[in-house]
């Protein structure tokens, strides 16, 4: 029928039909999720053909009927029985050829069948809302239920309430019976630790650049790569109302050099987000991604999105990519390379990020040498000191079936990634960085930003209060080693922030206002002490921040690196609006906006 109207030749048919064989999908599924034919071609076609769309989100429905389906068949197959017409079942369907499902769902019921044509989209829509219910429960309720210590669902245990409480009562009494002595021991206290937070950082950043952590896969080794040897690599996209960025997401994808029969590209899209699903419908050329609908169940969060895919997942080898990434184009074969020269603990390939917009403003710049310190070094020295790596929210690519078997992300953790990547350690397990790169959009608007960057400290607290309920088993996990660096790099990361801001402003009051009562508190050598560990500590960051350039060359960033104490003040900013959310409600996800950018993403350095 296609064939006839010019749409498929026969090169196209034969090996839609072979992949339709070999993997199982059905051949209506293949032709409209793996870039044949767009959908709007598919249903002009049709009704060319006489045949008429029907709305189904309009017809009624007879859940006796439907809950007799299997939700996997009805993705697959794309044929929904809907309820009984009289003595005809009436079925939704995608291709009005399909004889044999039709067979199949009449032999099942035991009556006749009665068609209706109707968009595949829908048919996903409705079959995940009204059979996904089971699933959608596992993606929530999976590592509760099976390691509770490590789910965020409870935020504070009672030891560490109190524990937080004692503090606080002690604090305030020493207060009273020594208000002298106790404000200058808390002033101590904080600015020493702001200032060996920061040193640990920087040393981190050293060993990073010294010791490469990065495993090199050559173009000689990429060369040599066949493609039948590939396995089948899943993708997963999950987006929320980001209608605008579908095109330039089949774009990016489109890109990458792997076979299309070898990609398994899922695009989650939330129950009600009627925009992207819309915009999806809508597209004028062929689509390379299979929607996945998740059903509505709180908490509403990327990594509940994550896990509800993997239950659709054919891949051997997982990955995410947010909506507007650009990864290398060799990037998966890169990783499948290297997958293949590691030890079988080595289950993720983390792929540095950095942005293609560094240049925008000050924002981005700002953005842009955090990003190259952090990926570019600190995780690099992370992994060479053996402390357990905090991975990006992007481009980590796992081996699925270990993956299964930590349990998923945690949908109650709003910075999954980092968590996960303490479980992986903490179960023996490895993570490896690739000389490969991912470009994403920086934060261009700054109340933007703040959305984004307190969701990931509030994450950072989330996932340092799960692995500290129990000190003496998690020490027990990953050794002393390990806990230290735990502390002082996830738990120490939202405390600085905490602090800058306490440690200036009291620096700043005692040099602007010469009052009687600051100087009985804070005497001459207290002032000393802080003015250096919070002068160091900035100097040190500066410095973090300056070296960041080098390894990609970005030296026109250089003297941006300035900046940094007014980034921190932001960055303190987004901690207490963190702490805030952490206490009021902790798993509501901040929805940062995406594709704000003006500048094109057509002109990142590929292929580093």
């Amino acid at each position: 029928m296609l064939s006839d109207h010019g749409l498929l030749d026969q090169q196209d048919r034969e090996r839609m039909a072979r992949f339709s064989q070999n993997s199982g999908i059905s051949l209506v599924k293949v032709l409209l999720n793996f870039g044949y034919v767009s959908r709007k071609s598919y249903q002009l076609c049709l009704e060319k053909e006489g045949f008429t769309f029907s709305d189904l989100r309009k017809l009624d429905t007879d859940m006796s009927i439907i809950s007799q389906m299997d939700l996997k068949v009805v993705d697959r197959d794309l044929v929904l029985p809907l309820r009984m017409e009289g003595e005809e079942l009436l079925v939704a369907v995608a291709d009005p050829t399909a004889t044999v499902d039709l067979l199949l769902i009449s032999n099942k019921f035991g009556c006749k069948v009665k068609p209706i044509l109707v968009s595949d989209l829908d048919i996903v829509w409705l079959g995940h809302k009204l059979l996904g219910g089971r699933y959608v429960k596992a993606a929530v309720f999976d590592l509760l239920d099976r390691d509770p210590q490590s789910s965020a669902f409870i935020t504070f245990s009672s030891k560490q309430l109190v524990f937080i409480f004692s503090i606080i009562a002690l604090t305030i009494t020493s207060l009273f019976l020594s208000f002298i002595n106790t404000t200058i021991l808390i002033n101590i206290l904080m600015s020493t630790f702001f200032l060996i937070a920061i040193v640990f950082k920087v040393f981190l950043a050293l060993t990073g650049s010294k010791l490469e952590l990065f495993q090199a896969v050559s173009k000689k080794e990429l060369a040599t790569v066949k493609d039948a040897d590939l396995p089948v690599f899943t993708i997963q996209l999950p987006v929320y109302k980001e209608d605008k960025l579908i095109r330039k997401l089949i774009w990016n994808l489109q890109s990458l050099d792997y076979p299309r029969e070898k990609l398994d590209i899922k695009l989650l899209v939330e129950e009600d987000d009627d925009k992207t699903l819309n915009a999806v419908r809508d597209l004028d050329f062929p689509a390379i991604f299979e929607v996945i609908v998740v059903p509505f169940h709180m908490p509403k969060t990327k990594p509940k999105a994550c896990n509800y895919g993997l239950h659709f997942s054919r891949g051997e080898i997982l990955t995410i990519y947010d909506a507007e990434d650009v990864p290398d184009r060799d990037q998966l074969k890169k990783v499948v390379t290297l997958f293949n020269k590691l030890p079988a603990n080595f289950i993720c390939i983390q792929c540095a990020l950095n942005y293609f917009n560094r240049n925008e403003n000050l924002l981005t710049r700002m953005f842009t040498l955090e990003y190259s310190y952090w990926f570019d070094y600190m995780l690099p020295g992370l992994g060479t000191l053996d402390i357990p790596i905090p991975l990006g929210g992007t481009s980590n690519h796992f081996k699925l079936s270990n993956l299964l078997e930590l349990g998923g992300w945690d949908p109650f953790n709003v910075t999954e990634d980092a968590d996960l990547g303490i479980r992986a350690f903490a179960k023996g397990y490895k993570v490896a960085l690739v000389n490969s790169t991912t470009y994403e959009e920086a934060n261009n608007e700054p109340f933007n930003w703040i959305r984004q960057r307190s969701r990931w400290i509030k994450g950072y607290m989330q996932t340092y209060l799960v692995h500290m309920r129990n000190p003496a088993r998690l020490i027990k996990k990953i050794g002393w080693k390990g806990f230290l660096g735990f502390n002082f790099f996830i738990g120490a990361t939202p405390i600085t922030f905490l602090l800058y801001p306490l440690l200036l402003t009291l620096f700043i009051v005692y040099l602007i206002f010469d009052l009687k009562d600051i100087r009985t508190i804070f005497p001459g050598w207290v002032l000393y002490i802080s003015i250096f560990n919070l002068a160091i500590g900035n100097i040190l960051m500066i410095y973090l921040n300056m070296i960041a350039v080098f390894k990609r060359r970005y030296y026109e960033l250089i003297l941006f690196s300035i900046a940094n104490p007014i980034y921190w003040l932001m960055h303190s900013i987004a901690a207490y609006k963190g702490l805030w959310q952490l206490i009021t409600k902790p798993f509501y996800w901040e929805k940062t906006d995406h594709g704000l950018s003006k500048v094109s993403d057509s002109n990142h350095p590929k292929n580093n």
